[in-house]
């Protein structure tokens, strides 16, 4: 459905869903001013925020294309679903609020399209120089293969590439066709991708077109995100069972390494315990040659611990209690869905 010629000049909807973030809206609001290409749309949905993004709207009104949207809180899916209902473009752009654009990221997005339409797309994120070190050591272990297999955006990937809401693409003929995103949150951008190529709809992954992903959480937050991620993983593999892969398994796999050679290393084995320093070593290494500071590398290495805990443990208690339950993943966990 993607092999054809887009003929027709796009136009462009950015939709940022909003929840309690002013300062981040004017960050974000800020880089749209010194894009490269212009002709575009932002559509702000405040998602019953307390602390909302008026003022700051209000500060853009003249300056940017800008739409703003106040409604009661139903989640981001909800939320950008609405934004893409009320936008006037015909492509539209999925961005979380703490996201910043470099420059060229519409110009690259339109050169992408232009060479090869697909109706949806997504773009890698990477962290800037202002960052903080734990910024940065979550946005290496988020995004480095050595860690996540490439699957947020990286070059090389162990699965096909699934793009993720904080920077996504989608035509509005996609949009209608599958409804959009769903209740689940987190993992409603994978289950949106995963409805799309049912539908017969491609993915591909723009390199170029970045954003900088700011992830503006502690270590705490970190590891509640984290297991989120891997409970809603097996609900998805639940729902989407052609989509399952080994490669879902391995952060269980190491959690459950991890402890056994523990356990043998009481017991005089040592050769195991060797394989994890190994692989910790790896991952500091990494964190160098991607940039990081010595002390962000470090803080990689607890980031990297987090990740691999939170999400093992959090997809193998999911796993057991989606499919050996009688009860729906709703009704197993509330808290991971969204009423609209």
């Amino acid at each position: 459905m993607d092999g054809f010629s887009f003929n027709m000049a796009l136009h462009f909807s950015f939709i940022v869903p909003v929840y309690n973030r002013p300062e981040e809206t004017k960050e974000l609001l800020e880089s749209f001013l010194i894009q490269d290409s212009p002709d575009f749309e932002v559509v702000i949905v405040e998602d019953g925020s307390q602390h909302t993004s008026e003022e700051v709207i209000d500060d853009f009104a003249r300056k940017l294309n800008v739409s703003y949207y106040q409604k009661p809180n139903t989640g981001p899916g909800d939320s950008r679903n609405y934004g893409m209902r009320r936008a006037k473009g015909d492509y539209f752009i999925i961005l979380d609020s703490d996201c910043v654009l470099p420059p060229h990221y519409l110009t690259e997005v339109r050169k992408e399209l232009d060479n090869s339409f697909v109706h949806c797309f997504g773009g890698p994120d990477q962290a800037h120089e202002s960052f903080t070190s734990i910024q940065k050591a979550i946005d290496f272990t988020m995004t480095a293969f050595i860690t996540t297999g490439g699957i947020r955006g990286g070059k090389k990937a162990v699965t096909k590439f699934q793009p993720r809401s904080f920077n996504l693409g989608i035509s509005k003929e996609a949009f209608v066709k599958t409804g959009g995103f769903g209740n689940i949150h987190p993992g409603e951008d994978p289950d949106l991708v995963f409805r799309l190529w049912k539908s017969g709809y491609d993915t591909r992954l723009f390199k170029n077109a970045f954003v900088y992903h700011k992830r503006r959480i502690n270590w705490k937050k970190f590891r509640q995100q984290v297991t989120k991620f891997g409970m809603v993983r097996a609900i998805l593999n639940k729902w989407h069972p052609k989509t399952a892969k080994i490669a879902y398994w391995f952060p269980s796999f190491i959690t459950i390494g991890f402890l056994s050679s523990l356990l043998l290393a009481a017991f005089g084995i040592y050769w195991p315990s060797l394989c994890v320093l190994a692989y910790v070593f790896l991952v500091f290494l990494g964190a160098l040659i991607a940039g990081l500071s010595f002390k962000a590398a470090f803080l990689s290495i607890y980031a990297v611990a987090i990740q691999f805990f939170g999400y093992g443990l959090g997809f193998l208690k999911s796993t057991i209690l989606v499919n050996f339950s009688n009860k729906k993943p709703e009704e197993l966990f509330p808290t991971l869905f969204f009423k609209a």
